[in-house]
């Protein structure tokens, strides 16, 4: 017997709670213990007027990017129809179901006003560290380091060849931003290598191709990760070159030795922190065990010696070629003996003497086509020769897998936090973007190893 046809019928109160209407075990429900806004308002006094009409609550606004993130909404007019429609969305965001949603357009008023310039991203990021350690998340031991390209919102067709230069009369906020940075270590003042192009409506993204195919103008979002649980202790965003990245490293090492009082035993890495100068620094500055491949172009591809065959004898700071001769960095003997220096390219030159390489059987295999053999050798060669030690131990292959982890979130960042492609343009707008991405990351650790407990 076919039922009655339902009407809809216009009732005169309603009695509903959204409390009730969302799952026990969703998503939000464990991310939602670990959001403290509490400081939110007191951060932001400053950056808001005491007169005029009251403006949106700033928890709400956070909430609602923290929502686009942790769930891969990347359009903010998406964002405000998903909360507008989406019960466990309005719950997070402490909304009822007559209140209003902001319109997408406050999201850039604010973003580009009061929000960029307070710090608040950053403050938000080191909250939700702070969490992760106060949750027993963070060892403190172990720190792995990389880098990722993310593309620039900026079309990869139009770029301005840099030898002719941006336009005279082009002003826009990311120009005044690119202005801005040209003196940063993380960007204009990275390297002195000049690219081949330059994004006229963002030209702090770098035209890069150091992912092996079709180059385009990207930024380098760095993750510092603490390897115990993957979780991200620190975030900045670099030009995409290994100098930079390098650097932005150092800095989020010391960043949070400062803000949380954590410095690493050992930190894990590609090749591209190999440098001699990045390895000096690890070792002679911060006494931490780089599980770093050395960056080295020493060896030779002719046949000839490499610099691996020659044997340095700290004792007497020389070098003992194949053939049992010296090599040394002063072959004159002076009343004040001269200490040796890498003097501008941080290298110290090893000489041998014409007059034992001309004698020598072995020349034709060690320097055919020079008057006698010169060797090359870092300040910092003795930090390279403790990474070279450590890569021969077990625990360097321990350090090798667990690098992964730092891979693994940033395929999570592309897949699931939805950060293909920048929506933002110039320095500030990567840096919110990447810490905001960062922020989602890590509340979502915490809500994957740390689950709503069962009620009782």
């Amino acid at each position: 017997m076919m039922g009655p046809k339902q009407e809809a019928q216009a009732a005169l109160f309603y009695e509903f709670s959204l409390e009730d209407h969302v799952p026990r075990d969703h998503l939000l429900r464990s991310i939602d213990r670990f959001v403290d806004l509490s400081s939110i308002r007191s951060h932001l006094a400053d950056f808001y007027s005491h007169t005029g009409r009251p403006l949106i609550d700033p928890e709400l606004m956070i909430r609602m990017l923290l929502l686009g993130y942790c769930m891969g909404i990347r359009s903010e007019r998406r964002l405000c129809e998903e909360v507008h429609l989406n019960l466990a969305y309005r719950w997070f965001c402490r909304l009822d179901l007559t209140d209003r949603i902001p319109d997408h357009s406050t999201f850039s008023k604010n973003r580009h006003g009061r929000f960029r310039e307070s710090g608040l991203f950053r403050h938000l990021f080191e909250t939700v560290s702070q969490r992760c350690m106060d949750e027993g998340l963070v060892g403190g031991h172990s720190f792995g380091v990389d880098a990722s390209l993310i593309p620039a919102n900026a079309n990869q067709t139009r770029g301005v060849d840099s030898k002719e230069g941006l336009p005279s009369n082009l002003t826009s906020r990311a120009v005044d931003e690119y202005i801005e940075t040209l003196d940063h270590v993380a960007f204009g003042a990275a390297t002195k290598v000049i690219p081949k192009y330059i994004s006229p409506v963002d030209p702090a993204a770098r035209w890069t191709g150091a992912d092996g195919g079709a180059a385009y103008f990207a930024y380098s979002t760095n993750y510092l990760v603490d390897l115990d649980n993957a979780v991200i202790v620190d975030v900045e965003p670099t030009t995409p070159i290994r100098p930079a990245e390098a650097r932005a490293a150092r800095d989020m090492i010391d960043r949070v030795q400062d803000r949380f009082g954590i410095k690493p035993d050992k930190l894990v890495g590609d090749t591209g922190y190999g440098s001699a100068e990045m390895l000096g620094w690890l070792v002679e500055d911060r006494q931490i065990e780089p599980h770093i491949p050395v960056w080295d172009k020493s060896k030779r591809t002719d046949g000839t010696f490499s610099r691996e065959d020659f044997a340095y004898d700290p004792a007497t700071d020389s070098y003992s070629c194949p053939g049992g001769q010296s090599l040394q960095t002063y072959r004159r003997k002076f009343s004040k003996p001269r200490v040796a220096n890498g003097g501008k390219d941080g290298f110290i030159k090893y000489r041998a003497s014409k007059l034992d390489c001309d004698a020598c059987p072995l020349k034709p295999m060690c320097c055919p086509t020079q008057p006698a053999r010169n060797l090359l050798r870092s300040v910092h060669e003795a930090a390279r020769d403790v990474a070279r030690d450590i890569r021969k131990t077990d625990a360097y292959i321990t350090s090798f897998i667990q690098r992964r982890k730092v891979e693994m979130l940033f395929a999570h960042l592309k897949r699931y936090i939805g950060l293909r492609m920048m929506r933002l343009r110039g320095p500030k707008g990567a840096t919110e973007q990447f810490q905001l991405a960062a922020t989602a990351q890590n509340l979502r650790k915490l809500a994957k190893l740390l689950p709503t407990p069962a009620p009782a």
